[in-house]
This record gives structure tokens, sequence and C-alpha cells, in this order.
């Protein structure tokens, strides 16, 4: 199995952040309040290309990655 050098995630604004704000909720929370939450960590973040590449090149399915969710990253890649 390849190992993926993760380097830059040391630099990650979410680094300290509250991971449940990245994955959809499992109870009565609403998705647009967490997910807008983990997008205003992420608009401030300096490693946020590297965050993005890498959820996309392993085909993450769930959660906010360098600022976009599943559907926004399943767009990018239909348009590359």
């Amino acid at each position: 199995m390849a190992t993926v050098q993760l380097s830059w995630a040391v630099q990650a604004a979410c680094r300290d952040a509250d991971p449940n704000y990245f994955f959809p909720p499992d109870g009565a929370e609403r998705r647009t309040e967490r997910e807008a939450q983990a997008k205003r960590i992420c608009s401030q973040c300096v490693v946020r290309t590297d965050c993005l590449e890498l959820a996309l090149t392993r085909g993450e399915s769930y959660g906010i990655w360098g600022g976009l969710n599943e559907v926004e990253r399943r767009s990018l890649l239909r348009r590359r």
C-alpha cells in the first residue's frame, strides 16, 4: 500500500478545530450550519489546495475537504 505524505497537514487551519464540523451531522442538527462553519475554517487555510487534492485523489465521498463538500468535489472532477 502506498503511503501518502501529509507533511502539509500540520499547517492546516482545521488541525485544532472540532472534526465534527467537517462531516454531516447524525441527528437533528442542520447540515448547512455545520458545513458553513467548516467552509469558514477552510477559507483561511494556507494548505487548502493540498487538502482538496488529497480528497480528489482518494475519492473522499463524505465531508468538507479543501473547502468543498462531496457534491462540489464531484462537480469539479467532471469539469477536469
